[in-house]
């Protein structure tokens, strides 16, 4: 990298921003070049935007019981009511809930287990792959061989395992209201192993370069070492997976609460909305069940697609 021009006063020109460093990245570069990026990333921010402000953009509180009319029931989309002479735009379900302000709101709910499951796996995938790769021997040996356990089972099987169990040691009357943590444990649970065995490959290599040699030899304790130096080495691949994990982590949950171990109807994420939604499905009340299920499908292919070209972006043997 050249140095800084000396200014006509011989002093050194300011180094630019970090903001303008990342501009003129080649990460940046490639983002701006890549029209599936630019079109995955809107429609993210867009959704997700929409999900946080869901008390602005909804039409109505659609899980509160008050404000509920039984008489705008099954109203198809777009249709005038006879009723109350109010229209929907995307209808409303038999109790008059309108479809529309409940998919903002089980979006809402969707993108908070799925992003807080992502940051617990991704942080306890991170701890323990650091101690495996730089600590070794019968440390490596064990974290590496609960990996490799879980891993040959499908995550949704260790997610209902251990929702099942938690469900099982908290009393009844405490359950609904546990359900989102024991959600977020669950799917968390479920998906730090590849977190570990990535960070753990990193970090084997990242502890024999000449500056974790340095900092051991000016006295520096192994925590400090994997804290300060090894991690903010190895976040390149953990961010590709955590950004791709979203997506899963979303349908996850969906699939949860599909199954009825997941959100309940007081509280309900877009899984929990298609449940309902494909009771009505062949009576012609289809809305109930499109409109969720097309948002769920959207979000995690928007953000499946972001992580996808992320992997691709930072893969250097791809550039």
């Amino acid at each position: 990298m050249q140095n800084p021009s000396p200014t006509p006063t011989g002093e050194a020109a300011p180094s630019p921003s970090r903001w303008a460093r990342f501009l003129d990245s080649d990460l940046f570069f490639a983002f701006k070049t890549s029209p599936v990026a630019i079109a995955s990333f809107i429609l993210s921010v867009v959704m997700i935007a929409a999900a946080l402000l869901a008390p602005l953009l909804a039409t109505q509180d659609p899980f509160n019981p008050a404000v509920l009319n039984l008489m705008e029931g099954l109203t198809p989309p777009g249709v005038t009511n006879e009723f109350t002479n109010k229209s929907f735009l995307f209808g409303t379900d038999p109790q008059g809930r309108d479809m529309y302000s409940a998919v903002l709101y089980g979006t809402r709910v969707s993108l908070l287990v799925g992003a807080a499951s992502v940051v617990f796996s991704a942080g306890l995938g991170v701890v323990l792959g650091l101690m495996a790769g730089y600590l070794g021997g019968k440390t490596e040996a064990l974290i590496m061989r609960i990996a490799d356990i879980q891993l040959s089972f499908p995550a949704i099987l260790i997610a209902l395992l251990v929702f099942g169990v938690a469900r099982g040691i908290i009393p009844p009357a405490q359950q609904e209201e546990a359900t989102l943590i024991l959600l977020i444990l669950a799917i968390g649970l479920s998906n730090w192993a590849q977190y570990a065995r990535t960070v753990r490959g990193s970090t084997l290599i990242e502890k024999n370069k000449e500056y974790v040699q340095a900092a051991r030899v000016i006295g520096r304790s192994p925590f400090l070492i994997m804290l300060k130096h090894i991690l903010p080495n190895v976040m390149g691949p953990v961010t590709v997976i955590a950004t791709i994990n979203l997506a899963l982590a979303i349908i996850e949950e969906a699939t949860l609460s599909f199954l009825g171990v997941g959100m309940p109807p007081t509280q309900p994420s877009l899984g929990t909305l298609i449940r309902i939604g494909q009771q009505f499905l062949f009576s012609g009340e289809w809305w109930i069940l499109f409109f969720p299920a097309i948002t769920l499908i959207i979000l995690a292919l928007a953000i499946n697609l972001l992580g996808d070209w992320l992997r691709d972006a930072l893969n250097p043997r791809l550039q």
